[in-house]
């Protein structure tokens, strides 16, 4: 009996490793995620297919999945579509640079003086409440409508969010951190990079996500008001000639380009994350 047990098991399959089921389970639950979240634009696809095709809107009005499609495909193939976004996307990095840079010396300078947080915060508070539409006059009185409009109103819409997330990151470190490092005689450029930028990095990069995301926005309206060329010149071009299929695609390209710059910066600050848990 001993030796039959013991040939059982010599011919036994193995057992799946440790590390596999947890991995299993991940993957079913980011494909429950997945197949929930892809219910509600099945649902409203459906319900755009059943609309055209009882009729309720002329073709002009709602134009069909298929002639959308058709035109999403056209205007790729032609290399149109990718000109547009490409040329929406260049100023979306340089208002980025210009406006989450600024947004970074001031929140730093908020946090760690204050001198700055008693005589800049104040107004700071006032002309943060302002929305970009209310810049739009005035910009164009001193810029004109040309692309240092649009590069400026894009700047400003990112400036806001860094500049606050930073100074709060920044405010809410111990301050016995903060004396450690003058202990130590840390200099400025140290105590940055070994205290503050650690402790606060969730902080900052929750405002350069919220910046991307303003600066995206931004730029569609401001493409929408003055431009002629660009991914929202595309959906003002599309209704001038009543062909609402170029609208529905420009709506569709900036809805999946906001989706990856989401799910990157997502990828990005996990990422972070783990430097910061090394950095202390």
């Amino acid at each position: 009996m001993s030796s039959l047990t013991t040939a059982l098991d010599s011919i036994a399959l193995p057992l799946p490793s440790s590390p596999v089921l947890p991995r299993l389970a991940r993957a079913g639950r980011l494909a429950g995620i997945v197949a929930a979240g892809a219910l509600l634009p099945l649902a409203l696809f459906a319900l755009w297919q059943y609309a055209v095709d009882r009729q309720w809107l002329a073709e002009q009005i709602l134009p069909p999945p298929s002639l959308v499609w058709q035109s999403l495909l056209e205007l790729w193939d032609s290399g149109e579509l990718l000109d547009h976004l490409t040329i929406s996307l260049s100023r979306v990095a340089w208002s980025f640079v210009i406006g989450g840079g600024s947004g970074l010396v001031l929140g730093v300078a908020l946090g760690l003086s204050r001198q700055v947080r008693a005589y800049v915060y104040p107004s700071f508070s006032v002309v943060s409440q302002f929305p970009v539409v209310g810049w739009i006059p005035l910009l164009i009185i001193f810029l004109g409508i040309d692309e240092a409009l649009k590069i400026a109103a894009i700047s400003l819409a990112v400036v806001v969010p860094v500049a606050v997330n930073t100074y709060k990151g920044i405010a809410n470190i111990p301050r016995a951190w903060l004396e450690v490092g003058r202990v130590y005689g840390f200099s400025l450029p140290q105590t940055l990079a070994r205290v503050v930028l650690p402790a606060a990095a969730p902080s900052v990069f929750n405002g350069l996500r919220q910046g991307v995301m303003q600066a995206w926005l931004t730029l569609v309206f401001v493409e929408l008001l003055a431009s002629s060329e660009g991914i929202g010149y595309l959906m003002v071009w599309g209704r001038q000639l009543l062909q609402l299929d170029l609208v529905v695609v420009a709506m569709i390209a900036i809805g999946a380009v906001g989706l990856v710059l989401d799910l990157s910066l997502r990828f990005a600050e996990s990422r972070l994350l783990g430097w910061r848990r090394g950095a202390f």
